[in-house]
């Protein structure tokens, strides 16, 4: 099964890729998207979804077509949009919400 940080290197790396495909070789940041963070929060939205941080930019989307639920990545936000449509990404992010989901369910039982 996939982690948030296996996923978080490939939104990386995809970024990077298509950056570096660009005219703007010159221009790319690559520091910047060290700090890549995706994350799942169960109790914030019914709908499953997910968290993308990039830099100081934040936003979340839906697991079901990618649509913006709030926030904002600027430009890179199109990076986000490609990357979820390339084939096993979707998977791998709805395993991640069912074992989050889980791992609320056992945390609310404990209680």
């Amino acid at each position: 099964m996939a982690t948030f940080k296996d996923m978080e290197d490939s939104l990386k790396n995809y970024i990077i890729q298509e950056q570096s495909d660009a005219h703007n070789v010159r221009n790319i940041n690559v520091t910047k998207y060290n700090n890549i963070k995706i994350w799942m929060d169960t109790t914030k939205y019914a709908e499953p979804h997910f968290f993308v941080r990039i830099s100081i930019s934040e936003a979340v989307f839906t697991l079901g077509d990618c649509n913006k639920l709030n926030g904002g990545l600027g430009y890179e936000e199109r990076f986000v949009y490609k990357w979820f449509g390339r084939i096993g990404i979707k998977d791998k992010l709805n395993e991640l919400w069912n074992s989050a989901g889980k791992e609320n369910k056992e945390d609310d039982d404990k209680s």
